[in-house]
């Protein structure tokens, strides 16, 4: 098996899934932390197979002492990424109510002006911000969240990934699923009281659980954690028959084959 060949096929591919989640529904997802994740991921997963950290360092083309410094150094920084503009300045005008275009370029005077202003009009076209006025007098107010629903834009979702895993990995205290979702607990308890008022989780001693998950496919939300479902069967299937092919035993209950029917 030529294992670059499928390596560098499967990295073009995910990243253009990543590309279209990161710019769907006018949706511009900050991306900076991206290749540091990546790193720190496959580091953790490489060691958890059994290799050693000196093999790991070799197979990205560091020396030892290079790769544990880059490690220490991600580590200590994954909890708080940088936010891009374009997420940086709805949650100021979210704050900020009814704000004028020079107060918005004041608030951001570190950055380009002309691309705030391109941030500005992004917004207001995807519909996330209303424009009132023009010229001069032009000031902007971020939509409600009622008023986003009535105009269709999605919510971000995040109960039903939570609700997700607590089916998947379940049954979990809060903690453990912050640590998993890496999100503050307190954001993790609120949308656990909500998962648990609605029944669609179960809380006992402190764990959460569920006995199913259902996704409908017209939701407004929740499509995020239908998504991650599939990507993380396909993954778990694939690793399972890489495992089968290492060991010289094919299991006739994993397969390899994509059928396409042309109706």
């Amino acid at each position: 098996m030529n294992a670059q060949v499928l390596i560098d096929g499967i990295v073009r591919q995910t990243t253009v899934l990543i590309a279209q989640l990161a710019t769907s529904g006018g949706v511009r997802a900050p991306l900076a932390h991206i290749a540091n994740q990546v790193f720190l991921e496959l580091a953790r997963e490489i060691e958890s197979q059994g290799i050693s950290k000196q093999v790991s360092a070799d197979m990205f083309g560091l020396a030892l002492r290079s790769y544990r410094r880059r490690l220490h150094r991600i580590s200590e920084s994954t909890t708080d990424q940088d936010r891009s503009l374009w997420e940086a300045l709805l949650d100021y005008l979210g704050k900020s109510g009814v704000v004028t275009r020079s107060q918005v370029l004041k608030r951001f005077h570190r950055d380009d002006p002309e691309l705030v202003k391109s941030v500005l009009h992004d917004v207001c076209e995807s519909g996330f911000v209303f424009r009132l006025g023009a010229g001069k007098d032009v000031a902007y107010r971020a939509a409600t969240p009622e008023e986003l629903m009535q105009i269709g834009q999605r919510s971000d979702g995040f109960d039903e990934v939570v609700w997700l895993l607590t089916y998947r990995e379940g049954p979990l205290a809060a903690d453990a699923l912050a640590s998993r979702l890496r999100v503050a607990e307190d954001e993790v308890d609120r949308s656990l009281a909500r998962l648990v008022a609605e029944g669609r989780v179960q809380a006992v001693k402190g764990r959460y659980s569920t006995r199913s998950v259902v996704m409908s496919p017209t939701a407004s939300a929740g499509w995020e954690a239908g998504m991650l479902d599939h990507f993380q069967a396909v993954v778990r299937t694939l690793c399972a028959r890489l495992g089968a092919s290492a060991e010289n035993e094919p299991s006739p209950h994993i397969g390899g084959s994509t059928y396409s029917l042309r109706v």
